[in-house]
């Protein structure tokens, strides 16, 4: 799974798309608890919810993925979507927007549609098609009543990017963390659209208080978590961090850490696209 994974964060911060083939690409439905699931496919996992009022789902991958998403939903339930909520603004969280903003409103943290507005010519990704837009937006929180249960958004500042939200649904005892949580793996840290190592670190301890020590947690990528998997990932992330601020007040290079392998204690939170080298050269930029 993790090369798919590698294939759809490229081509969330790269021109692509044209380079994946998606019919290959098959969407499962886990079970998570209560009222929610998650779809796992390529690029971020899924959160939904379900019940009589009608589908809440967090994030929606790819537009080629939508139909296969759509069926998914549908081996579920048979009630229509009715909100569609993104954690921040990645195209492997967001690219599904406007196929199913047709039927429902696209609601996210103000950061999100702006940088949709205006895309991220650095990396040659256009502004993103008007009907791919956030039509409600909100500043630091925001909640939806549906299904029994609330449905809250809370904005995390300056983590993976500067528009992160995390979704609790508070009924079920379940959290979709976005991509400030990548369940086992060196995060992906998107310095350029305001993100940052101690924006993570903080983040998640603001919110680990919030999460109950029961509660099942949906990651941005990897398997679904517990409160225990995201201790062990702010455990790596203040460790590693540390190690990097300290061979920088040494006054060694990134490349000088590499050779030394400081991160060889963590070689095995390394995947296609976030080698522990190049965890090294996101930390030492944000120390």
């Amino acid at each position: 799974m993790r090369h798919i994974m590698l294939a759809m964060l490229v081509a969330s911060t790269v021109p692509a798309l044209a380079q994946t083939d998606f019919s290959k690409v098959e969407i499962k439905v886990h079970p998570v608890a209560g009222k929610i699931f998650m779809l796992e496919g390529a690029g971020g996992n899924i959160g939904v919810s379900v019940g009589e009022d009608g589908i809440v789902i967090v994030d929606d991958q790819y537009a080629p993925l939508a139909p296969k998403i759509k069926a998914a939903l549908a081996s579920i339930t048979d009630q229509p979507v009715r909100f569609v909520l993104n954690t921040h603004y990645h195209g492997d969280h967001t690219g599904g927007n406007e196929y199913f903003g047709e039927k429902a409103p696209v609601v996210a943290h103000e950061n999100v549609r702006s940088r949709l507005v205006e895309g991220v010519p650095s990396r040659n990704i256009d502004p993103a098609p008007e009907g791919a837009l956030p039509v409600i937006t909100f500043n630091d929180r925001l909640s939806i009543h549906l299904n029994g249960e609330e449905v809250r958004a809370l904005h995390v500042p300056h983590a993976h990017t500067d528009g992160d939200s995390v979704i609790f649904f508070k009924g079920s005892n379940v959290v979709h963390l976005g991509d400030l949580f990548f369940n086992g793996l060196f995060p992906f840290i998107d310095i350029d659209s305001g993100g940052s190592v101690d924006g993570v670190i903080a983040g998640i301890e603001a919110l680990l208080p919030k999460i109950a020590d029961d509660a099942k947690i949906i990651p941005g990528h990897g398997p679904l978590a517990s409160k225990q998997d995201l201790e062990k990932t702010l455990g790596m992330l203040r460790e590693t961090s540390a190690l990097v601020r300290a061979g920088l007040a040494a006054g060694k290079t990134a490349e000088q850490m590499k050779e030394e392998k400081i991160l060889a204690k963590w070689d095995s939170w390394s995947w296609g696209f976030i080698s522990a080298d190049r965890f090294v050269d996101t930390l030492a930029r944000t120390n």
